[in-house]
């Protein structure tokens, strides 16, 4: 009897597992795979902050779900977990409605021998009064894309009234930096497309972080090289301030201040989606779900891939919940679900630290190389880690297209450079 896999999340995790058991187990007939989603289209996670400025057209860069399926074996389920029968092996489907609220798809059931679940995380809010209420996050496209929206109309009439625009960002993350970053790019770009009366004169941007530093995996000096890069371009960077509340017209700080602005963004810590809490699986204080080395939860039918899972490495460290991190978990899944297949035992995952890449836009980027292995790093910045930055997302692209039809990608992006402006104006 062919065994069924599902697979929760399309993500930087889910989506290439569903690729490789797809060209692996689906083709052969093997295996039935199902990908579920609640999206139709997948957007890279790392680049919702382009998405939010229009540094990048997510309508073209996004990755049809159903299209994709068809070309590589699988099938794809258009939905939203809405809990798991684990005696029965059964995914539970919550309805599915349009925009109108009204119900296109009914609840439902699929079976499953395997249940791989890689439904990523969400912001942590940390219990911040107003901040869910006030301020936007960059969870999913729907976020970036109503980040983009309000931006782009902002800047319009910032322009028209020749006035200054405001936004500030919790969180010195990846995400919090490189959005400061892009936004900057994005009001000098701007200002090519009629916005005479905008430039970055008129832009305050105010980056907040509780931690001594940004960017805390990296090495303090490409830390204090990101805060100075900031600043260079005009950026505001308050380290050792805790947010204590929100509200509509900006944040208050521990210590009283306020910093106020037009924007409000949140982009300090994740954790995973609380339903993830109610199945009955062992999980940690932010809803991650505890997995042995093999990633697997304690219910044998059950992997757990990307930011929703907790694996520990040793020394009380766990796996950080970084796209590299799913896509090593996916690729080693694939490999262990063969082997299942194959009545072989499951071997343990290891993480591999390859390092970490903060862009700045067009301006530059820094990062260091090769994480833990040999026991050091090799710090890179400027063009160079510009490149290596841009690499990290063809190589995503590989995984899923495969090294032709990438080049393919690569080439197309760059005709459609010859007509398309540099900034998604819409």
């Amino acid at each position: 009897m062919t065994k069924k896999i599902v697979i929760v999340g399309g993500g930087a995790g889910g989506l290439p597992l569903a690729s490789a058991l797809g060209k692996k187990l689906g083709r052969a007939g093997k295996a039935d795979i199902t990908l579920v989603d609640t999206c139709a289209s997948h957007i890279w996670k790392p680049r919702f902050h382009e998405v939010a400025t229009g540094a990048i057209d997510a309508d073209l860069d996004a990755v049809d779900y159903r299209a994709h399926a068809r070309r590589n074996h699988y099938h794809f389920e258009l939905g939203r977990m809405q809990g798991i029968d684990r005696e029965q092996r059964k995914l539970i489907l919550a309805p599915h409605c349009n925009a109108e609220g009204e119900e296109v798809l009914p609840q439902r059931s699929l079976d499953y021998d395997y249940l791989v679940l890689a439904i990523g995380s969400q912001g942590n809010d940390f219990n911040t009064p107003g901040v869910r209420e006030h301020c936007l996050f960059l969870d999913s496209r729907a976020q970036a894309d109503r980040f983009h929206e309000r931006f782009l109309d902002l800047c319009l009439r910032a322009n028209h009234r020749a006035e200054n625009l405001s936004i500030a960002i919790v969180g010195g993350g990846a995400t919090g930096v490189e959005l400061a970053a892009e936004i900057h790019h994005a009001v000098a770009l701007l200002k090519l497309y009629g916005h005479e009366q905008l430039d970055r004169s008129r832009l305050q941007v105010d980056v907040i972080e509780a931690g001594p530093s940004l960017l805390p995996v990296l090495k303090p000096e490409l830390a204090a090289t990101v805060k100075a890069e900031l600043e260079k371009m005009g950026v505001a960077v308050h380290l050792d301030t805790k947010v204590q509340s929100a509200d509509a017209e900006g944040f208050t700080t521990a210590d009283g201040r306020r910093i106020d602005a037009d924007i409000l963004v949140w982009a300090a810590g994740i954790k995973a989606p609380p339903m993830l809490a109610e199945l009955g699986l062992e999980h940690n204080r932010i809803n991650q779900i505890v997995v042995a080395p093999t990633l697997l939860s304690e219910d044998p039918n059950v992997f757990v891939i990307g930011d929703c899972c907790a694996c520990a490495m040793g020394d009380n460290k766990f796996i950080p919940p970084r796209a590299q991190s799913a896509q090593q978990m996916a690729k080693h899944t694939a490999k262990n679900l063969q082997r299942l297949l194959a009545g072989k035992p499951l071997e343990d995952f290891r993480y591999r630290d390859h390092g970490s890449l903060v862009s700045l836009s067009n301006y530059t980027a820094v990062g260091s190389l090769m994480g833990s292995l040999r026991g050091g790093s090799v710090f890179v910045e400027g063009w160079l880690a510009r490149m290596m930055y841009i690499s990290l997302y063809r190589m995503h692209q590989v995984a899923l297209y495969g090294w032709l039809r990438t080049a393919m990608l690569l080439l197309a992006g760059r005709f459609n450079r010859l007509w398309r402006p540099r900034l998604k104006l819409h």
